[in-house]
This record gives structure tokens, sequence and C-alpha cells, in this order.
């Protein structure tokens, strides 16, 4: 992580110092000179910029578009369009990079920036660091002659619908299938709706008209509720719901029972293996449940896990020349159709592994036995390291040999807050909740330890 990029490009809550005009514009300058030089001078740069449906997002639009014209790059604007879907763009049109102006699930008064560089994958951290480095420099605008243009690409949407329905195999359909579609008011709300319906669903699009505020508020991929309501209300067959950038996707049976990243993971990793594909091994994270790991096995295939976030999931599957990984939270990679995480196309896959073998969701999650996982956040000092509470460790290797193969611990800080997550997870509820007390108890004993040892030695 960078002074300003985090795991996912920039974030912060608009009219902070990272999300205001100036720097926004200051950052599309450096943008350009980078590409600009990266590209060799042979032609003029070209960038494509996308985003959401925050009412900020004409803010930041704008204030990009007037960097890199300034420093000679061309821009080419599409309006709304989900993330997977400008990696997808940027890649096809052949151009320099794309730029994504969304916060994905964050609530409206929160907004994004981030990258893809022209394979449609994420910049890499060395490229990161030499736009974060060309900040600082002065922002000198190029001669009238050689300031870049910006003109609007009309048909972005169809183009991204097109390769959306690419990814289902042309000898099926979902004829017969009545879909509840979350669109969380995001950016897929015009293009999921036309993907699904185009391949023959009766569609039920909710959470569908944005105003600029609304998007994910109460609905999308992070409150999975509305969904379950709404399958049951409507009577459907199944449901998906969205993100507000649409990278990642939960579903819902006919029953309400919801199928998280992990689960809608297994079911495209079963089909491909019962198909006769080789598998090698899938990418998981330090979140995936431990009964993911364990259903994998029984298919012949290992679990691998990176840290947490879907950047690094990409980073691992390239590393090992692997297709397959994902999120709990429902971020899925499916690396022979996509280049990066994408919730239409992910759930396209989970509905063509169904139809395949004409089962239903609880059918292909059968042998997929979630643990029960408990995760606990105690409030900790920045710098805090429980792997040299001598305590902290105790309790964890108690825990484990408790746990044994059954189930599994996991400490770690959060990215974001000063807090220590504590996540227990094992076949009992009873001992996973045990446990979990106990280790958060043992990381708050260390805490309040080291408060009276510091007080004593300030007042000897």
């Amino acid at each position: 992580m960078g002074r300003y990029f985090g795991t996912d490009g920039i974030r912060a809550r608009v009219g902070e110092p990272t999300m205001s005009p100036d720097f926004i514009l200051k950052l599309g300058h450096a943008a350009g000179r980078v590409l600009a030089r990266q590209g060799g001078g042979a032609k003029r740069p070209a960038v494509l910029i996308g985003k959401d449906t925050r009412i900020s997002g004409y803010m930041i639009e704008s204030a990009l578009e007037a960097g890199l014209s300034a420093a000679g790059v061309d821009v080419v604007l599409c309006g709304p369009l989900p993330t997977p879907g400008m990696a997808y763009l940027t890649r096809a049109l052949r151009l320099e990079a794309g730029i994504v102006v969304s916060a994905s699930h964050n609530p409206y008064p929160d907004n994004g920036i981030k990258f893809f560089g022209p394979d449609g994958e994420k910049l890499p951290d060395a490229l990161e660091a030499e736009i974060e480095a060309a900040v600082e420099a002065p922002l000198v605008c190029r001669e009238a002659h050689e300031l870049g243009r910006a003109r609007r690409l009309d048909d972005a949407a169809g183009r991204y619908i097109e390769f959306c329905k690419s990814t289902f195999p042309s000898s099926m359909s979902l004829d017969g299938l009545r879909l509840v579609l979350d669109c969380a008011h995001g950016a897929a709300y015009q293009v999921a709706p036309a993907v699904f319906h185009e391949l023959g669903a009766e569609v039920l699009a909710l959470a569908n008209q944005p105003n600029g505020f609304n998007i994910n508020e109460g609905v999308g991929a992070t409150h999975p509720e509305y969904l379950q309501a709404m399958v049951r209300t409507h009577a459907a067959d199944l449901g998906i719901a969205l993100d507000g950038d649409g990278d990642r996707v939960i579903m819902a049976d006919a029953e309400g029972r919801l199928y998280d990243g992990d689960a809608l993971l297994y079911v495209i990793v079963r089909d491909r293996v019962r198909s006769g594909v080789s598998i090698d091994g899938v990418v998981g994270t330090l979140m995936s449940n431990l009964g993911l790991e364990h259903a994998l096995q029984r298919l012949g295939v290992k679990l691998v896990r990176a840290k947490v976030g879907d950047r690094y999931v990409a980073e691992a599957l390239r590393e090992r020349g692997w297709t397959y990984g994902g999120e709990n939270s429902g971020h899925l990679l499916c690396r022979e159709v996509h280049t990066t995480g994408d919730g239409i196309v992910s759930a396209l896959q989970v509905l063509a592994a169904l139809r395949r073998r004409d089962e239903t969701l609880a059918q292909a999650c059968a042998d997929f036995v979630r643990y029960p996982q408990v995760l606990r956040n105690v409030p900790v000092p920045r710098g805090y390291d429980w792997q040299v509470q001598p305590a902290v460790v105790e309790a964890c290797r108690a825990a484990q040999a408790d746990l044994a193969q059954e189930g599994r611990i996991l400490l770690r800080p959060s990215g974001t807050e000063p807090l220590l997550r504590v996540m227990v997870e094992g076949r009992d509820a009873a001992t996973v909740q045990r446990w979990a007390a106990t280790l958060a108890a043992a990381v708050e004993a260390s805490l309040a330890a080291e408060n009276t040892s510091m007080s004593l030695g300030a007042n000897p």
C-alpha cells in the first residue's frame, strides 16, 4: 500500500484531501504523464473513464478528464458501467488504461478511483508508485495543439452486455427461470437486467432506480436480507444481488437460503471438475470457510489462501497459472472468461453449472458443509502485535490444538480501523463460540497488562 493507493485504488469520503477536485485534477495529470511515458510516444495515449451512480461521480469524472487532457492524453467517457465492464472495454479497445470512479459497496458519501492496464488487469504496484510520485510534481499544461481530446463511447453498455452473454454457453438458455435481480442502485442497473433477460430469463429487476444518493442503501450484495425477502415475495426460482460497482455477487434460492462467494465458487469448480477440466488448485483468502477447503479436497482440488482482497487473489492466480479463485464476499475470478472479478459473469457461470446438471443451488452445494464461524473485533492501539504477547500466543496454541484439523483460528489487524479481528471456525458451534470469547479476552487482558505496566513505569 502506497501513500494514496490502497489495495483497491484510492478510496475516501468525498471532500477529504484525496477525494477533492484539486487532488483529482493532479492525479489525472500525473496518470497521464506516466501513461504517456509507458506508451513510448508512438501515438497519443487514450484512457477510458467510467463510473458508478454516485452524485460525486460527475465532479470526479470531470476533474480526471481535465488533468488527463492537460497531460496530452485523449479521454473516452462511457458513463455508468460496472467495474468489470471497464476492464473488458479497456482491453477490447486497446487503450492505455481504464479508470473507474467508484467506491464499490461503500455508501454514497464515499467515492474511489481505480485503474486498469491495457490487459484488463489492475495496475501493478510499481506503476501506481510512479503515479503517486508524479502527483507531487508541478502540474504543467501541454500547449494547445498537444492537449488531449474527449469523446463519449455511446455503445459501451451494449458492448459489455454482449461480452457477458458470450460467457454463457451458446447451447443453453435461461428459459423458464424466474429471477429476482438486485442491482444495488449501482453501476449495473442498466446492463444486468438486459443480460439475463436476453438469455431468456423472466427478470424482476429491483434496486435499479439510482438517484445519486441511494447506492447500496439497504440493498445489494452487502444487504442480502433484501434479496431473501424479495425472492420469497415474488416466488422466484433464484435471486442475484450485485454490489454498487457490479464486481461481486451473492445468490439466494427459492427458499430464501443465501449462497455467498465460497458456495458459488464451489459450484463453479465442482461443475468444471465433473466436466473433465483439470484443476490444480483454487485460490481463496484467509477468510474462506474451512468447509470450502474440505469440500474442494473431496474433489481432488487444493485451496491456497491469499491475503484478504480480490487483488491478492488475482495475483496468486497469475503467479501459479491457475484459473479459479474468490472471496466469500462474492468476488469471484474465472480467468478463462474474464481478467477480473465480475458479478454478472460469475452468476452466469453458476447458472450454466445448474442448467448443465439440472440441479438446484441446494443440490449443487450438498457436499459443501459450511463450518460455524465467529468473528470478534477487539479495539487495539495502532501497532499492537498479538504475536509478542505470550498469553495470547499460548491461548492460540491451545485453541488450535483443541480444534485440531476440524477448525482453525485467525488473528489479523484490520487494514482500515484500529481493530484486531479474531476469527474462529470449526465443526462445533459451541466450541467455536467459546474459543472466540477466550481469545478476545486474552487480547483484552494483554492490553490491560500493558496499560498497567506503562502506568507503573510512569509513576515509580
